[in-house]
């Protein structure tokens, strides 16, 4: 795997990050039915704030939140947690002024109501008037990594292609059974870790992806069409990487957090 150590820029970190922040998370319905899926804590944090994080331990503090789904939920938790961690002056009723504190204060976040039932390639669509610059990074609200951005963005130069996935190997949520020649059983394998690639999110293109998305669409279609043109690349992750799709990721990654948070990479 080639590193691109010093690569970076400032004019690199003034990449936006788009995060799909929209989705119901039906699969998560134990958390999910009076919050959005990003607002499911880790740790007693969102795991939005953790995916935030992790962008902003490299300098990239751009934010474009596509909401939907009880999109005021993620509104009021930036609103309120702002003053609750900040010294404030009260005057006749009114906040005047607001010392905020620590890495955060320096986010800019654009909240952008995409629609509640939205497909994920049209939320981008309307965001679009947001993204100045000619590169910019996509990722979804439920996953979290160790991956080294910069590096990412470098390896999206270097290909000179319209857009780059990261590609991660997730674990299989059932055990493997290996046979030999007689169909005997000869080991089995719990929930391993798999050899092909799925797409983790942690996406960056360029503006001209734009021509690829329709309404009524999801990424996932217009990607399919970069790739039959050659201009889709694969930046593979090789360690750690979960998204929190059911409740049981839910639970994992919470006792990951209390044991080993290795997508923790901030100090």
């Amino acid at each position: 795997m080639t590193e691109y150590i010093g690569h970076e820029s400032a004019f690199q970190r003034d990449i936006p990050v788009v995060i799909f922040c929209g989705g119901k998370g039906t699969r998560l319905k134990e958390e999910t039915e009076f919050k959005p899926k990003p607002m499911v804590t880790i740790g007693g944090r969102p795991i939005l704030w953790h995916i935030m994080k992790i962008y902003a331990h490299y300098g990239y503090t751009k934010f474009i939140l596509c909401l939907g789904y009880k999109g005021a939920g993620i509104k009021e938790y930036f609103l309120q947690r702002k003053l609750l961690t900040s010294d404030f002056v009260m005057k006749h009723g009114e906040v005047t002024e607001c010392h905020a504190e620590g890495a955060d204060r320096d986010w800019e976040v654009t909240f952008a109501d995409t629609g509640e039932d939205t497909m994920t390639g049209e939320r981008l669509l309307r965001v679009q008037k947001y993204i100045s610059r000619d590169t910019f990074m996509v990722t979804y609200g439920d996953g979290v990594s160790n991956i080294n951005i910069p590096e990412l963005v470098a390896f999206h130069e270097t290909k000179n292609m319209i857009g780059t996935i990261t590609g991660v190997h997730p674990t299989s949520k059932y055990g493997l059974v290996a046979t030999d020649g007689e169909q005997r059983v000869i080991s089995f394998d719990q929930k391993p870790r798999l050899h092909d690639f799925v797409n983790g999110g942690f996406m960056v293109f360029k503006k001209d992806f734009f021509r690829y998305l329709r309404p009524g669409q999801m990424i996932e279609e217009a990607l399919v069409a970069l790739a039959a043109e050659r201009q889709l690349a694969l930046y593979p992750h090789e360690d750690f990487w979960h998204c929190m799709d059911t409740y049981k990721d839910y639970e994992d990654l919470n006792h990951l957090w209390r044991e080993n948070p290795r997508w923790k990479i901030w100090a």
